[in-house]
């Protein structure tokens, strides 16, 4: 239980380092107050171009496999078959650190880019899937919701079927029971996270966003 609590804590308190925000103060911009508002790599490319918006998304995605490596190395190296287990408690925290940072009101940002960087740290099936699933619908549609949505559902699929399948590691079945749960409550607060999004689009009016042409900010 120990390690389930600390890495939590490792992960929500490296989740306070708002790339975007910083990245932002550089350039004498408030990223929350411009555009939609939201302290992550969308609106930062939006508002800032594609070379900010890379930053911010190393940036954030980096933050969590940090967290997830010292959670291997605190606890994962000890105990190999609960590896992932620790990960994702590392992983959770980030996300929740990073949505509603304590320093900045609890706005932060979505948590695509805090995933992201745990779906590295899975390996590169998971990775693969996570290219697969976010730039195949944004080809198609330019909307990033929901590519981040369509994201975040292949993965809590692919975590219960290579659970299943003994992939994730020699567990128990109540280990991974609560690496589904925990995952399964991230897909949740994505969902309600990108909720605004998912009316814009049911109403037929969510924003495209493109990489390299000039993006709407208001």
């Amino acid at each position: 239980m120990l390690g389930r609590i600390v890495s939590l804590v490792i992960g929500y308190a490296l989740g306070h380092i708002q790339t975007a925000v910083m990245y932002g103060k550089l350039k004498g911009v408030d990223i929350r107050k411009v555009g939609s508002g939201n302290a992550g790599t969308t609106n930062t490319l939006r508002v800032l171009g594609p070379k900010a918006g890379a930053i911010v998304l190393l940036g954030d995605m980096l933050k969590c496999i940090v967290a997830c490596g010292i959670s291997y190395l605190l606890f994962g190296r000890s105990n190999p078959e609960y590896r992932v287990l620790y990960m994702t408690y590392a992983a959770a925290g980030c996300v929740l650190g990073h949505d509603f940072p304590l320093h900045l009101g609890f706005k932060g940002g979505k948590g695509i880019a805090c995933t992201a960087g745990y779906t590295i740290c899975l390996g590169w099936k998971f990775t693969l899937m996570g290219l697969i699933s976010f730039f195949l619908p944004f080809n198609l549609t330019h909307i990033v919701s929901v590519c981040s949505l369509c994201y975040y559902t292949c993965l809590f699929i692919m975590i219960i079927i290579t659970g299943q399948m003994g992939m994730l590691g020699a567990m128990t079945q109540q280990a991974l029971i609560e690496i589904y749960v925990i995952v399964g409550l991230l897909t949740f607060l994505a969902f309600y996270q990108h909720r605004g999004n998912i009316k814009k689009l049911l109403a037929g009016n969510e924003r495209k966003t493109y990489i390299f042409k000039k993006n709407k900010i208001d």
